[in-house]
């Protein structure tokens, strides 16, 4: 049985591609867009047929046969909230998709598109899993403090279900036995507290809920927010650039690129060591948080994302939390041999596909 898959990730600048056979990766590319070329549309989904075609001359290029392809998977979007693992691409789905039923993202590309693919090369269906909508937030969990706002669960999924599998399998012992906070420090923040195999619990890092990242402000205090909003010094979209886009690193340094921050601080520059310093203050805060949440019964806690590279505020984050439970790192992210991994078992039978509905 053939077992060559081909795997698909959107991002807001990027599109990331990667084949492998069974578990033996043949390539993986990262291709960047710019901002010239992506200014051309005026929409995200605009950008649908540009980014497939781009992924079909990297194909060629790396003399892939696209009959030789038993499976694709693309990264999961912005649908309804749904449980974690694989579900088909459905009419439902890529009508979501394409409407962006729950937000607009560069990440609602990669179920058209893996679909599209499919099509185009005679396979049944595609598919995706753990898309960043997968909610098992406890009831608890999603008390705001009033009632005309509910708390929801939009993070980095894929990527904390990997590193969290990958870490239990490092250990010998089944995810769904461990008790685990997993941090995603990318260009949003996120932390999850895994009870179980299931996160009963996270920061909404899309809409600026956490910790500050490199271009998102986190949580703010909201009387100075709606002050803001009725001063009549901004609009709505520069209210919400101030939020994702323009916050956190941007916000104060004027760059979204944390290692450029870090050698700043080295340098001796004392503002960006002060920043450098606030935002791992401000996940350790995150992670202690949710070692409540799990009743204090932590069996390790996991960094992983770009930021995780950073030795320096690695250092400053362990400081913080340390005490709670073995501190595990894993940097960059694996959300393409996730992707990829979760296609071998389609294949080989081992994982149940869902419907979504």
């Amino acid at each position: 049985m053939r077992k060559i898959i081909l795997a698909i990730n959107p991002g807001a600048t990027s599109t990331k591609i990667a084949v492998y056979d069974g578990t033996t990766n043949c390539f993986t590319q990262n291709i960047k867009h710019s901002l010239d070329e992506l200014s051309q549309f005026a929409h995200i989904t605009d950008q649908y047929d540009y980014r497939k075609q781009v992924i079909l001359d990297v194909l060629k290029e790396q003399n892939i046969d696209l009959k030789s392809i038993a499976i694709i998977m693309g990264r999961g979007g912005l649908i309804k909230p749904i449980q974690s693992g694989v579900y088909r691409v459905n009419d439902l789905m890529k009508e979501h998709l394409q409407s962006g039923y729950n937000g607009v993202h560069a990440c609602n590309l990669g179920g058209l598109i893996a679909d599209s693919l499919a099509q185009m090369i005679g396979l049944k269906e595609a598919f995706i899993c753990d898309p960043v909508v997968v909610d098992e937030m406890d009831d608890l969990a999603r008390i705001s403090g009033n009632k005309n706002f509910e708390r929801i669960s939009i993070f980095h999924a894929l990527n904390q279900k990997a590193i969290a599998r990958t870490y239990a399998a490092s250990i010998h012992k089944p995810y769904e036995e461990l008790n685990l906070i997993v941090a995603h420090m990318g260009g949003g923040v996120s932390v999850g507290a895994h009870r179980k195999g299931k996160v009963v619990d996270v920061n909404q890092a899309l809409d600026g809920e956490g910790p500050f990242s490199p271009e998102r402000s986190g949580t703010l205090p909201m009387n100075q927010v709606i002050k803001a909003c009725y001063s009549g010094k901004y609009t709505y979209e520069q209210m919400k650039k101030m939020i994702v886009g323009e916050g956190g690193l941007v916000s104060y340094l004027g760059t979204n690129d944390a290692y450029a921050v870090e050698k700043a601080a080295q340098s001796g520059d004392p503002y960006a060591t002060l920043i450098e310093r606030a935002m791992a203050y401000q996940i350790g805060k995150q992670i202690a948080e949710n070692a409540s949440v799990l009743e204090g019964k932590v069996d390790a806690i996991l960094l992983t994302g770009g930021i995780a590279y950073g030795k320096p505020i690695v250092a400053y984050i362990k400081k913080y939390i340390g005490w709670i439970a073995p501190v595990e790192v894993f940097p960059g992210e694996d959300e393409m041999k996730s992707l990829a991994m979760n296609a071998l078992m389609i294949l080989e039978q081992k994982i149940e596909i869902q419907d979504y509905k």
